[in-house]
């Protein structure tokens, strides 16, 4: 399983927020320049409006310090705090336009990310009495897959394989094309490769199952099975491969699913549709400072 540092790369960070910047303010921000002194400065306060476990707080900060250095940026919390509705999560005082500036794409970064986190922990949460790690799937936003599943991390899961070099998964469509021969499939990856990668083969029947571990592969994919064939598959394999089973999770089964005794349980929802945490940003105005008496 892929294991990612629990605080962002700086560069990755930066490389980002360029990124998103760049998309989301274009030529300027001619509202608040049309309308706002470019000297007026602000408070701003950001809060939770519902439970969520929070995720994504150094991205904030960088979108602010990318735009104005001299903003002041106060966390309350840190990532993988669950905070209550109402909670404050950072404080930011500065110029206004500034602040004005980067509020969106700020709180896109931390709504998404929290969301992902917060739907990560609810299935963390409810399966936590047995032995099985949730993952993450491959099903992420093009350009933000380390993101979403640095995410799922805070909220407790493992964020699985990265991409298609970090780990050998023959699924259906390349059995289809190769004829089939689970066995003969498994040889050929291993002579292809001379790492230590391990091996890992999907599917959808217990016959399959077996010729899996005839290929002495490392992980089995379990690709859309009922309960009950995960529970058949389980005694199949009494421990000689591990068992990861993916299609059709929700909130509502995977206590059952984690209850039949798989390793891993991959989750696309996790990354692919968790809803956003809502946030909201409210702005005040500084109270203008007082000339000193001379």
């Amino acid at each position: 399983m892929n294991e990612l540092p629990p605080i962002l790369p700086k560069h990755l960070i930066s490389q980002t927020v360029e990124c998103a910047l760049a998309e989301d303010v274009g030529a300027g921000d001619i509202t608040s320049m049309a309308i706002i002194d470019s000297e007026s400065d602000s408070m701003a306060t950001v809060r939770a409006e519902s439970f969520c476990v929070v995720a994504g707080i150094e991205l904030a900060r960088g979108v602010f310090q990318s735009i104005n250095s001299d903003l002041n940026f106060c966390s309350v919390v840190f990532d993988g705090d669950k905070l209550a509705p109402g909670a404050m999560i950072f404080t930011l005082e500065g110029n206004s336009r500034a602040i004005l500036e980067g509020e969106r794409v700020a709180l896109n970064f931390l709504q998404h990310l929290s969301g992902i986190a917060s739907l990560t922990s609810k299935f963390c949460d409810l399966v936590r009495a047995y032995p099985v790690q949730i993952a993450a799937t491959r099903k992420t936003t093009p350009g933000l897959r380390y993101l979403e599943k640095w995410a799922v991390t805070i909220g407790g899961g493992k964020a699985h394989r990265q991409n298609l070099g970090d780990g050998i998964l023959i699924k259906d469509n390349h059995l289809s094309i190769c004829g089939g021969d689970v066995v003969l499939a498994c040889r050929q990856v291993r002579e292809y490769i001379d790492s230590g990668l391990k091996i890992e083969v999907e599917v959808d029947s217990l016959d399959q199952l077996q010729a899996a571990i005839d290929g002495r592969v490392d992980i089995v994919l379990l690709d859309n099975m009922i309960v009950a064939d995960v529970e058949a598959a389980v005694r199949l394999a009494k421990g000689k491969v591990m068992l990861e089973v993916s299609g059709g999770i929700t909130l509502d089964n995977v206590l059952e699913y984690a209850a039949a005794g798989p390793d891993i349980i991959s989750i696309g929802t996790l990354t692919q549709s968790a809803p956003a945490s809502p946030m909201n940003l409210h702005l005040a105005p500084c109270m203008p400072k007082q000339a000193s008496a001379s």
